[in-house]
């Protein structure tokens, strides 16, 4: 997972020389900061596309073994699965740019930071309970019912990103 401390620490030579230019540095670390969230947040949208993938496979065992009374619970599974997935895609981003209207603050960009540290942690538990659901026996009710718990729990997450970075936290 891209951490967006050490982003900025790997550039080429044509970086280090335009960082000398005078006030031209910021721009540079800002830009390494909006890279390293865009990237971070791509990162866990694909870790939960490829969850999706293996929901699938199960889906499919199901059906084809005529277990249907779980098949509901998979399609909200699906459904907040892309959610989240959209979200993280489609979030705004932690640091503001030059010509933005919007500025975000430091702190507030250090907050987002410890943030969504906390939230790729969450999607990592969840990505190992499908992989792990994977592998295991049948899935129960109570099983896909914690599920939607965890996913419940990550889509709190961004919503409290959102709020962060709108300044309502």
């Amino acid at each position: 997972m891209p951490n967006p401390l050490e982003h900025s620490e790997q550039r080429g030579a044509i970086e280090e020389l335009v960082r000398r230019i005078p006030g031209f540095h910021g721009y540079l670390e800002r830009a390494y900061r909006r890279e390293s969230d865009s990237l971070l947040r791509q990162h866990l949208a694909e870790r939960l596309e490829h969850a999706k993938r293996s929901l699938e496979g199960e889906t499919r065992a199901l059906a084809d073994s005529a277990q249907l009374d779980l098949l509901p619970q998979f399609d909200r599974v699906r459904g907040r699965l892309d959610k989240i997935i959209g979200r993280l895609r489609g979030a705004m981003r932690g640091y503001s740019g030059v010509f933005d209207l919007v500025r975000i603050d430091e702190g507030v960009l250090d907050t987002i930071y410890a943030h969504d540290l906390a939230l790729a942690e969450k999607i990592e538990d969840v990505v190992k309970r499908f992989e792990a659901g994977s592998r295991s026996a049948a899935p129960t009710a109570a099983s896909v019912s914690e599920l939607l718990g965890q996913l419940d729990e990550v889509d709190h997450a961004c919503d409290k990103r959102d709020e962060i970075l709108k300044g309502l936290v």
